[in-house]
């Protein structure tokens, strides 16, 4: 049905509003082996949330739900492994979400009934999804006859998917307003005082020139302060918060690239040069490019300025029939025959009547419908652009007699812009796009100049099978040989190999700069402290892209506060900053000339304009606002004390205020209301996340 595709068409935004779109595949394993049931269930729970059980067919029966969506939104077939990732981890934030609030919203009355449903869909309210859908395109407001239509077909001939995929769009209605009532009701519960928008404002209307003298922490050497096991243990005991961590490993490993040999490219250079001959006689160079080439035959044609100079250079001085190369580019040895030459515009004025397409129905009545309006031209003799107006369903150009104006190559699809360029200027010509049917006709063509079209073999560098598998043995002989952490590190060191490092989290989809890295996540996740990460297979090597990869597990950390001996070194930087935070300001202390200040410390004065209370970074310093906060509260020509900021010891001093005349305490309670229950939402659903105890066994199944 031609209205259930717009629909979808349409739903494509609105929906994304509610839900991500995204995927990846994945691998069962052998968790149906033949067990008890109660073994069985166990094995099959994907996750707890607030004491429910997740399993795992019911959360890939939600995976699979929104897939068929987004194929029907999309109009895909298939979908991709990014777009699968990103759908599961959708519908896993939609489940926790589910099940963390539905007990909220029980134990709040919160719910949707029937008649607000109804409501939201066709009455005098309708939700944002449902005005998004059905916006009528030339007055931006709901098209309520299409709607009640569309709901009148639905209860009489929808089923299957169809039937599904508006039941979804219902339910994305009803979860989104259920958590927009709670939201609601927590800022009914938030108050901001006039006493507090009176400061606000005062702070904000505080705006003043000031001129700073900054210096660094890092001008204090760290061996210049010293600090006890003693203060650092009472530090860490003061901000235990600050040091949360979750489940991760620590990982250390070394790759092993299969990189093609200079026998590998030598012999692909043989290759050309043993292929040229025939190349050179073929009656249909263009097929013979799709038989040998790693890339398909491009038939589009090229001005001398597009290629390179030494290939520009043989394609315009040559004849058709010509063959250049073997040549390198990039990674790639390429032949190149001149296949032809023709004088082409750089640029063309166009205009067209456009009638769009969905389905092979409309596809037969559109192209009746171009015949039709091509024929009243020719023979009727009416105008293009009176018609174009009438009937052009492109409304952009519609309104300017079918006009697209003048175009260069690469502005417009391939089928229009051929029949464009290769036009002769008058002519009617039907063409068919991915938008529809077509009646386009040239109205001027720019300056021409030679153009040529060349039929290239392209064909990669790439490592053979022999060189794969002498990689492959030399990362096989290391591993044998290493199978500890010291000999790891010892063997990398005497082999002058580079070895990399890595924290991984348990559902992390992949480690920086290796590809497929998913199952050397999950190995790492049963390997032991100090040994060689195994695959299921059993082998310490992974093949992820185009390399081997082996790697050891050194360490491990659980979900809570991380231990004191793990975050000292961090703990430390602190401590530290914090004594030369005092050492700056002790020497800073007292002074009022910031010209003496400055060259007594061997730095500049700084200066910035404007500053005011929400002015958190400065000009020229960055993300310091402890500047801000000084420079809020100083009369004009006052200097601050020495300020403590994120990266160094301040002294401010405003040399002009300017007092603003903002006196709209009612509105200042508005906005700062606005963002107190804009962080209190987030804030109060990360707290009853926190509260609902989540247990994450994804990794399992993912």
């Amino acid at each position: 049905m031609a209205t259930l595709q717009k629909i979808r068409n349409r739903a494509g935004i609105a929906i994304a509003i509610f839900i991500g779109l995204a995927l990846a595949a994945f691998i069962l394993g052998d968790l149906f082996k033949s067990t008890s049931s109660i073994t069985r269930g166990k094995q099959m729970e994907l996750a707890q949330v607030d004491g429910k059980t997740i399993t795992y067919p019911e959360f890939q029966a939600k995976v699979s739900e929104l897939e068929e969506i987004y194929k029907m939104n999309s109009g895909k077939t298939s979908l991709d492994a990014q777009t699968t990732e990103q759908i599961r981890e959708q519908t896993w934030q939609n489940m926790v979400r589910n099940l963390t609030m539905k007990d909220i919203y029980d134990e709040l009355g919160i719910g949707v009934c029937s008649a607000e449903l109804f409501d939201m869909v066709q009455g005098k309210n309708p939700h944002a999804i449902i005005q998004s859908i059905f916006r009528d395109p030339n007055t931006g407001t709901l098209n309520r006859p299409a709607l009640i239509q569309f709901l009148k077909y639905q209860q009489t001939n929808s089923a299957g998917k169809e039937r599904s995929y508006w039941l979804f769009i219902e339910n994305q209605i009803i979860e989104e307003r259920s958590f927009s009532k709670y939201n609601n009701l927590l800022a009914k519960g938030i108050y901001v005082t006039t006493d507090e928008a009176k400061s606000d404002l005062k702070g904000r209307n505080h705006q003043a020139n000031i001129q700073f003298v900054a210096k660094p922490f890092s001008s204090v050497l760290d061996s210049d302060v010293k600090v006890s096991d003693e203060e650092l243990k009472d530090y860490y005991e003061k901000n235990k918060e600050n040091y949360k961590q979750e489940n991760n490993r620590n990982i250390e490993y070394v790759s092993f690239p299969v990189v093609a040999s200079k026998t590998d490219e030598d012999k692909l250079i043989k290759w050309c040069n043993d292929i040229k001959a025939e190349f050179a006689t073929v009656e249909d160079p263009a097929a013979f490019v799709n038989i040998n080439s790693d890339v398909p035959f491009d038939d589009s044609f090229f001005k001398q300025g597009d290629l390179s100079p030494e290939l520009g250079a043989f394609a315009f001085t040559g004849k058709v029939g010509d063959i250049y190369g073997p040549y390198k580019d990039d990674k790639s040895w390429k032949l190149a025959k001149i296949q032809k030459f023709e004088e082409l515009p750089d640029s063309v004025e166009t205009r067209h009547i456009l009638i769009r397409v969905n389905s092979q129905e409309e596809l037969n009545k559109a192209t009746a419908k171009i015949d039709s309006i091509k024929n009243l031209i020719l023979v009727k003799g009416q105008k293009f652009e009176d018609i174009a107006r009438t009937n052009s369903e492109d409304t952009g150009s519609a309104n300017n007699g079918g006009s697209v104006g003048w175009m260069r190559r690469g502005m417009m699809v391939k089928p229009f812009e051929d029949a464009a360029f290769f036009g002769k200027v008058n002519d009617l010509q039907i063409v068919k796009t991915q938008f529809g049917i077509h009646l386009l006709q040239v109205t001027s063509r720019g300056k021409t100049a030679p153009n040529v079209q060349l039929a290239i073999i392209n064909r990669a560098i790439e490592p053979s099978s022999q060189t794969y598998q002498a990689t492959y043995t030399a990362a096989s002989k290391f591993a044998s040989e290493n199978q500890d952490v010291k000999k790891f590190d010892a063997a990398i060191a005497a082999q002058g190999l580079t070895k990399r490092i890595a924290n991984v989290r348990e559902n992390d989809k992949e480690i920086a700069g290796l590809q497929n890295s998913r199952v050397l996540i999950r190995a790492a996740y049963k390997a032991k402290t100090g040994s060689l990460i195994l695959s299921t297979e059993g082998t310490p090597i992974f093949e992820l892209g185009d390399q081997f990869v082996i790697a050891t597990m050194t360490g491990e950390q659980e979900t809570g506060i991380a231990a004191f001996s793990v975050v000292k070194p961090r703990v430390e930087l602190e401590v530290k900053k914090a004594k030369k935070a005092q050492q700056l300001i002790e020497k800073m202390s007292g002074k009022t000339d910031l010209a003496q200040l400055a060259a007594s410390l061997g730095v500049s004065v700084g200066e910035a304009q404007n500053i005011n209370f929400e002015s958190s970074s400065i000009p020229g310093v960055g993300y310091e606002p402890a500047i801000a906060g000084a420079a809020t509260v100083l009369e004009a020509n006052q200097v601050s004390k020495p300020v403590a900021g994120t990266s160094g010891v301040y002294v401010v001093k405003a040399t002009s205020v300017t007092v603003g005349t903002d006196q709209d305490i009612k509105a200042d309670r508005q906005r700062l209301a606005a963002s107190v229950n804009y962080r209190a939402n987030m804030i109060a659903f990360e707290a009853l996340r926190e509260n609902a105890k989540i247990v994450d066994k994804r990794s399992k199944f993912y």
